[in-house]
């Protein structure tokens, strides 16, 4: 299902908000969007471009469910079976993202949003970029762009990962792609943190099967069915970059970053931007989601029975975890908590519950707080710790932090009953109120 399939299917369900109003590529649709935070929405008319523009789409494990016809407690084992069993897409020539190749490269003519009053510039936040690392394997991940000329972007590289890698064994220029609109499985694919042999590429076709084509001026392999295809250099130049609203909706500071020189657009017929909210809800689940498999597999080898993990967007989708465990001994809670920790090390606050806790309601992960965990036993403290550089509370020169695990867990044995929560009659109400 491609990008414009998943915005035909929440039209068909009725979810799918449509603006013809004329709106401004800055500042206007992205308030919109913020507004509608929770609702998909496609704008029909945008003042600056003739393409379209969609956003508020994967704003939940749900949405992202929906996609692959499965239920939202399914998500992380499909996940985990996808980074476990990556397979080949299949190849073709004939691919809607190259229907359409722009006569000059003219990035103005795209509506590349204006998030925030503050923001360096017009920024591209949905970009799947596409390099090869020097062990000749494919990268897929996620830089924002910042647009600094007709044909350049500056863009946000954190050091020591893959695509810094294979910028520094790639020599003066790398060749790289940026895809934008591209179908949930490639965004959840693009969004995993896995072995370096490993292409993302091909766990985007394991969670659903995926057509791939060569771009037109290098040999990199780019989604058949995405929107628009950016294709170009990284240069060893620096620029600018910044500053831009990051996922916990403060504004990260100014960097110099390599520059992405595009050489080639080409899109669909009619192509339909993807504009993905900074900070928002749908920023939130592609970066918070594709962690869950990993800690939900720490956990589980660590001796303890993980039933589910929401890494959920009241932490901003990165700092906070909720795992749910089947709990058979008084340390599973413990053990869990130092799992969950080494399977995010991002994550500042993990809270442990038990299987009749819904992880997704922050109401009931709140009642199992009050109502089961007593601070002087059951929090684990650890000071000192490496944290997140989006945290703006941690040390702002060592990014270490304190980290806190809290077991909201039941005791096990005869003490047990004293815990468990009543059961209230179940009735069909409708025949009460006909």
């Amino acid at each position: 299902m491609s990008f414009r399939d998943f915005l035909d299917k929440a039209e068909s369900q009725g979810k799918l908000v449509k603006i013809s109003k004329a709106a401004s590529k800055k500042l206007e649709i992205p308030a919109v969007l913020a507004e509608l935070n929770d609702k998909p929405v496609l704008f029909e008319n945008v003042k600056e471009s003739e393409f379209r523009v969609a956003g508020n789409l994967c704003v939940s494990k749900d949405a992202f469910a929906n996609y692959f016809g499965i239920k939202s407690n399914e998500l992380v084992p499909k996940m985990i079976n996808a980074i476990a069993n990556p397979s080949k897409p299949e190849v073709t020539d004939n691919a809607p993202c190259q229907e359409v190749e722009m006569e000059d490269v003219d990035l103005s003519k795209l509506p590349i949003l204006f998030h925030c009053s503050k923001d360096g510039g017009n920024y591209v936040s949905s970009g799947v970029f596409v390099v090869r690392k020097g062990n000749g394997v494919q990268n897929l991940d996620y830089h924002r762009s910042m647009e600094i000329g007709k044909n350049r972007f500056s863009i946000r590289v954190v050091p020591n990962r893959d695509f810094d890698n294979a910028m520094k064994e790639s020599g003066d220029e790398m060749d790289a792609v940026m895809c934008v609109g591209c179908s949930p499985n490639v965004l959840l694919g693009a969004a995993t943190s896995v072995a370096s042999d490993v292409d993302e590429m091909h766990i985007a076709n394991t969670l659903e099967p995926l057509k791939i084509v060569k771009a037109k001026t290098s040999d990199l392999m780019v989604p058949a069915d995405c929107e628009f295809v950016l294709e170009g250099k990284i240069l060893k130049e620096r620029a600018d970059e910044g500053p831009f609203v990051d996922l916990t909706e403060t504004y990260d500071v100014v960097r110099q970053e390599p520059v992405f020189e595009v050489r080639k657009i080409t899109h669909r017929k009619d192509a339909i931007w993807h504009g993905l909210l900074p900070g928002k809800l749908e920023h939130r689940i592609l970066m918070g989601m594709p962690r869950e498999p990993t800690i939900f597999k720490k956990i589980n080898e660590a001796g303890v029975k993980c039933l589910d993990v929401n890494v959920n967007p009241g932490g901003c989708s990165w700092l906070h975890g909720i795992v749910q465990i089947d709990k058979k001994s008084e340390d599973d809670g413990r053990k869990a908590i130092d799992a969950a920790f080494d399977g995010h090390k991002s994550m500042k606050h993990v809270f442990i519950v038990d299987s009749d806790i819904n992880i997704n309601n922050p109401l009931e992960v709140e009642w199992a707080m009050s109502t089961r965990f007593q601070a002087d036993r059951d929090m684990v403290v650890k000071e000192n710790e490496k944290g997140s550089s989006l945290d703006p509370s941690s040390d702002p020169n060592t990014r270490k932090t304190t980290k806190v695990g809290f077991d909201f867990t039941m005791p096990v044995g005869e003490e047990k009953k004293h815990f468990v929560k009543a059961e209230f009659p179940k009735v069909d109400v409708k025949k009460f109120l006909e």
